[in-house]
């Protein structure tokens, strides 16, 4: 029972990293398991390969780079909405271990990509005022500060998963303050 809930955790951090990054956290699961540090579902084994892990490299490398381009990052996020909901159901169903099909996509779904869907919207939403408040040129600082909340968010949900659940908490209540603040402003 004690592994189920942190999987479950582990499954709900790295969601919430995909939401500010897609690849950072599929890269983070693949690093894990192909070193064996976390557990993957056994019909997820292939995220450990060595293949895998080069593909994802790269995607992470040119997924963090096309966030620096101005104009890129905003059509990049419009595309990057659903792909970070797909890979937080991904990240949510690879590290489940030992749960029922029914309960590993259920919880993939609702919590995995649900988590990284809304956290995505926000930060697109947060892009565009950007863009459009600063003409794009504090969309680099964003893109910094995403990358580096991905990055602190795998490592933190791969090795400290009860803290990791926390932190997803924090920032998701953290984006709905932010969220409520460039939408009142619209009204």
């Amino acid at each position: 029972m004690q592994e189920t809930i942190l999987s479950i955790c582990l499954g709900i951090g790295l969601a919430a990293s995909a939401g500010f990054r897609v690849f950072l956290p599929l890269l983070a699961v693949s690093i894990a398991g192909y070193y064996g540090v976390i557990p993957l579902n056994s019909d997820w084994q292939w995220v450990g390969s060595t293949v895998t892990l080069i593909v994802l490299s790269i995607a992470t490398i040119i997924e963090i780079f096309a966030y620096y381009i101005p104009w890129f990052d905003n059509l990049l996020d419009t595309i990057a909405i659903p792909l970070a909901a797909i890979a937080g159901t991904a990240v949510m169903v690879s590290t489940l271990v030992d749960v029922s099909p029914l309960v590993t996509w259920a919880l993939a779904i609702i919590a995995g990509g649900g988590t990284a869907a809304t956290v995505k919207s926000t930060m697109s939403a947060s892009r565009l005022t950007s863009t459009v408040t600063t003409g794009g040129l504090a969309n680099p600082l964003l893109a910094t500060i995403e990358t580096g909340t991905a990055s602190i968010m795998s490592v933190l949900s791969i090795f400290l998963a009860p803290l990791a659940i926390i932190l997803v908490v924090l920032i998701l209540f953290g984006l709905r303050k932010v969220y409520k603040k460039l939408f009142s402003r619209s009204s």
